[in-house]
């Protein structure tokens, strides 16, 4: 009789009958199905968490490294790029003033306005602004003139060699009668002017807040 005729003649529900060998070999299958439903829900499932997390650091650190690469790849590109932002903010740098230029640079606001034929009523620089490397300068104007000559006045405000914006614009007419012809308008707004700090303002500037963060810090902490 064949090996599988005598599976076949085994009787499921008469296992105390089977032969030796057929005993043994269910045995050792339903403890290997034990052990490995064991290991399952005891080792499998409690290293599962584990596991996982595994994973995704592996994730994360493949993507840190592409990441890495990517830049190590372009990082001839990136030096150049900074190269040509140090110089464009060189040229801008340029545009401002030193402290000895800003003078000057007022009295050329002044005379825009008079070569455009406007009549200055104001011209009043306010207190100086420090930024982290510049000063902000304001400056109060009024003018009176024409639409045209407001324009011819704003041409040549854009024209000049140093960086100033207009704020704050307001045009209003000279006369309060409704029966009048507004020939005659009036211009109010602040011109800013902007000058880069020297090393010592820059210098001193950032001792003074050190000092404030020093001062912010210990008065938080009391």
């Amino acid at each position: 009789m064949s090996v599988l005729d005598e599976l076949r003649s085994l009787d499921p529900r008469d296992p105390g009958r089977w032969p030796f060998a057929a005993r043994a070999a269910a045995v050792a299958v339903c403890f290997a199905v034990v052990a490995v439903g064991l290991i399952y829900f005891f080792v499998w499932t409690d290293r599962m968490p584990e596991l996982q997390q595994r994973e995704n650091q592996e994730q994360q650190l493949r993507n840190e490294f592409r990441a890495k690469h990517s830049k190590a790849i372009n990082l001839a590109v990136y030096k150049q790029q900074l190269t040509d932002i140090e110089k464009s903010f060189g040229a801008l740098l340029r545009q401002l003033p030193s402290k000895t230029e800003v003078p000057n640079l007022l009295v050329d606001i002044s005379q825009t306005g008079l070569a455009a034929a406007l009549e200055e009523k104001l011209f009043q620089p306010g207190q100086e602004v420090k930024k982290d490397f510049y000063a902000e300068l304001p400056i109060h104007i009024q003018l009176t003139g024409s639409y045209h000559e407001f324009g011819a006045f704003v041409s040549g405000i854009a024209a000049l060699p140093r960086i100033v914006t207009l704020h704050d614009i307001q045009i209003t007419p000279v006369s309060k009668d409704k029966s009048a012809i507004y020939d005659q308008l009036q211009l109010d707004l602040t011109a800013k002017t902007y000058r880069y700090l020297d090393d010592d303002e820059v210098a001193a500037a950032e001792a003074e807040k050190r000092k404030a963060d020093q001062a912010k810090r210990h008065g938080a902490g009391s």
